[in-house]
């Protein structure tokens, strides 16, 4: 990353958001298949930090990749094994507060946990986030001080946030890939759509949005251009502003629309309207304060 885009004004470096490891030869990852070719195989730690080492970017949030305890032990211990890797958003179970409050309790005794996210758009019914288990157990999130965050891909997903933000007013919620926007195909948005839900969450201030997964969305994920995601971009800094927005590679996972370089190049063209402090918050202050970085 190129020196006036780095956050060093505090001696801080970029920090990536969004990271997976997984091996499929020891856990599950259901949605990890034949159409991923490049990627459906062990993505270790020692591979990832090299990927971000070449492309300049100093620390990571590792996030989980399958709805298994498993999953997290392993990004844990990857955690511990190299400093890279300051932090891990765990997966505990949305829908039995009894099984996620001894997790949490087995979670919490690990500083690195610095918070919680579930597949939750791979259940059927996009409006289960509102049932009173769900609602009891995002209040233990909230109690235990972790962030959620909320890999919405619907738009029942999106507007559920305001009523999950009022509900749980301690809770920060961290919005994955920015809700994923209709970037080259309407998918599941009418016209206008992402944009007014998305709109709603500017007055919420514990929601926050990762600059992350655009670029795999277009109809081509491997033709993209920075253009084509130009537009969600400015519409989130201005929801957001920089504050509260995060840089995430979605690495391997981007290895898919270009490899992470390209991710890096198009996200400091994306970022070239901020000023330094603007570009500083999104590529490593929001994380760091968002998450807690350094605190627990």
């Amino acid at each position: 990353m190129s020196p006036e885009t780095t956050p060093d004004d505090r001696g801080a470096g970029v920090i990536d958001a969004h990271l997976h490891i997984w091996d499929p030869s020891r856990h599950r990852y259901d949605w990890l298949g034949p159409q991923h070719a490049p990627i459906d195989r062990t993505v270790t730690a020692e591979e990832a930090i090299g990927v971000l080492r070449r492309a300049g970017v100093s620390q990571a949030l590792l996030v989980q990749a399958a709805d298994t305890d498993e999953d997290t032990d392993a990004m844990l211990a990857a955690a511990r094994a190299h400093s890279e890797l300051i932090g891990v958003v765990a997966f505990v179970p949305l829908d039995d507060p009894r099984m996620a409050a001894a997790r949490l309790e087995s979670l919490l005794q690990d500083p690195l946990v610095v918070g919680v996210r579930s597949l939750v758009h791979d259940r059927p019914d996009p409006d289960w986030i509102l049932r009173p288990a769900a609602r009891e157990i995002l209040d233990l999130i909230d109690a235990a001080g972790l962030v959620f965050d909320l890999p919405a891909v619907l738009p029942a997903h999106l507007k559920h946030i305001p009523e999950l933000a009022h509900r749980h007013p301690g809770l920060r919620i961290v919005l994955d890939h920015l809700g994923k926007p209709p970037v080259g195909a309407a998918g599941p948005w009418a016209e206008g759509e992402w944009e007014r839900l998305v709109r709603r969450l500017g007055p919420l201030p514990t929601v926050s949005a990762k600059l992350s997964g655009l670029q795999s969305l277009g109809t081509d994920a491997a033709a993209w251009s920075p253009d084509q995601v130009r537009p969600f971009v400015e519409v989130a800094l201005d929801v957001f502003g920089p504050d509260r927005m995060l840089f995430g590679g979605d690495w391997p996972v981007s290895e898919l629309s270009g490899g992470y370089r390209r991710i890096i190049d198009s996200t400091t063209n994306l970022l070239s309207s901020l000023d330094p402090l603007g570009r500083a918050a999104v590529l490593g202050g929001t994380a760091r304060r968002v998450y807690g970085l350094g605190t627990r």
